[in-house]
């Protein structure tokens, strides 16, 4: 475990993202395997099933994702609190609540699986294969569901090292079983869809494993379980906003993957390779936001206001430095890197994607900076935010589906990704600068609770020096 709310605040927020980003590497390979092994054993049909799903995957897994992040954000406040006792039931109202959505997501997302595809006008030629492997990954839910909990719940309390070793033994395991089930069993798109959900149980049980045997703050016992309505309400309406958010971002996501279906199978097949490119150079991005949630909340709850600017501001800095560098990468090989995916024999899709990497690659700082500002506002608690901005990113998605891609065809739809994290940003940044404004005044009463000066507050807290001053100040 960490404690994020003492020492240099750079050096911790790097070296805690350092092990996410592995994570969330490992992560992508699971996608990735899927797209590597897929392209090239059974073919572009095949890997264009595959992607033509990813939408409806993100809207159903990504659920699970914000809300289990949500749930772990109380859980990190409190750890930051030095509320213990409120850990171990913050942790057991997490497992309710988990237990609960997981029945609810499988068997909607089962049910309605067919009407969804041909909602997407998913192409004849590959819905078959399309329908088999989404309707796996969905049947493994409650995987998906238990590794994003027990992962979130462990990084919550400092520990972002443990979980990324359990991914990247799942991720050998999802690779090695993609192997054996396509290439041995000849079991199709399935038997990738089958590899993730096996991959993903192997991962579950490694945290808990650890969990029982090296965290003794989160043993909980039948007493801890015995939380009232309000401890579950406390969760339920942090983790839903955040669980709704990514859904709603889904949604849009599935607007544009019917609009880029209509453009034919080459189209799809290139947004498959090339947004497999996009999600890992994104990934530090990604890296730096989920640290923010975890690093604001702890510091929130131990009434360490200061240290939250602090801290997003420097991670501004050094997340912006990346996106940049990462546009360049994107732009300039990218071509190579897709090549690599899905071989050299289809130049058309080759260069369909080079306008993806043009497109996208240019815009990389607006995301950056979207997953700083957003991930803190969601470890401060903002529970309404999240989804206020997925409704924005939903807008612009929309926009993009109904107004661009009959204009500007493919490099249309692929605006839509700008697009919609301007939108998001429209919404996040006056909220971000509104609570600056609210951290200051907190710091503000704790200074003077503390009985301290003005002139005391300076020499002792940084953030509010002249050399450092806050974001609101630039």
């Amino acid at each position: 475990m960490s404690d994020l709310t003492k020492g240099n605040s750079l050096k911790l927020i790097f070296f805690f993202t350092i092990p996410l980003l592995i994570g969330n590497l490992f992560q992508q390979l699971y996608n990735v395997s899927d797209t590597v092994v897929v392209g090239q054993t059974l073919g572009v049909k095949a890997l264009a099933s595959v992607g033509a799903t990813g939408s409806i995957n993100f809207l159903i897994i990504g659920f699970a994702q914000g809300l289990t992040a949500g749930l772990a954000i109380i859980t990190a406040t409190r750890f930051g609190a030095r509320d213990y006792r409120g850990v171990r039931r913050s942790f057991a109202a997490s497992i309710v609540i988990a237990i609960i959505m997981t029945i609810v997501l499988t068997v909607l997302s089962l049910t309605f699986v067919d009407p969804i595809l041909k909602l997407m006008q998913t192409p004849a030629s590959i819905y078959a294969n399309a329908r088999i492997f989404i309707r796996t990954i969905f049947a493994g839910i409650f995987a998906s569901m238990a590794f994003n909990l027990l992962s979130n719940i462990i990084r919550a309390l400092g520990d972002s090292r443990t979980p990324l070793i359990f991914l990247i033994i799942g991720t050998i395991v999802n690779v090695f079983l993609e192997l054996l089930f396509i290439l041995v069993f000849h079991m199709g798109v399935a038997g990738a869809g089958w590899a993730t959900v096996i991959s993903q149980v192997v991962a579950s049980l490694l945290c808990v494993a650890y969990i029982v045997r090296s965290i003794p703050l989160l043993h909980i016992s039948r007493e801890d379980f015995k939380v009232d309505t309000k401890e579950l309400w406390a969760h339920f309406s942090t983790g839903m906003p955040m669980g709704f958010q990514l859904s709603i971002i889904a949604i849009g996501t599935m607007v544009m993957q019917a609009a880029l279906n209509s453009l034919g199978t080459d189209s799809v097949a290139a947004s498959t390779a090339a947004s497999k490119v996009d999600q890992l150079c994104s990934l530090p991005m990604s890296s730096f936001g989920v640290t923010m949630a975890t690093f604001a909340a702890q510091n929130f709850g131990a009434g360490k206001y200061s240290r939250i600017l602090e801290g997003v501001k420097k991670t501004l800095w050094l997340s912006g430095t990346f996106a940049v560098s990462a546009g360049a990468l994107v732009i300039f090989l990218g071509r190579p890197i897709v090549t690599l995916i899905i071989g050299d024999a289809d130049e058309h899709v080759i260069q369909l994607s080079q306008t993806y990497f043009n497109i996208v690659g240019s815009t990389y700082l607006l995301l950056s900076v979207l997953f700083i500002i957003r991930n803190t506002l969601q470890g401060l608690g903002r529970r309404v935010l999240p989804t206020l901005a997925g409704v924005g990113e939903l807008t612009m998605r929309v926009f993009a589906a109904l107004f661009m891609v009959g204009t500007f065809g493919y490099a249309g739809a692929v605006s839509a990704e700008p697009l919609a994290w301007l939108g998001s940003c429209a919404i996040l940044v006056p909220s971000w600068l509104s609570a600056v404004r609210q951290l200051k005044n907190l710091q503000r009463s704790e200074d003077v609770v503390a009985g301290k000066t003005e002139e005391k507050v300076v020499e002792s807290t940084p953030v509010t020096s002249a050399k450092q001053p806050v974001p609101a100040q630039n």
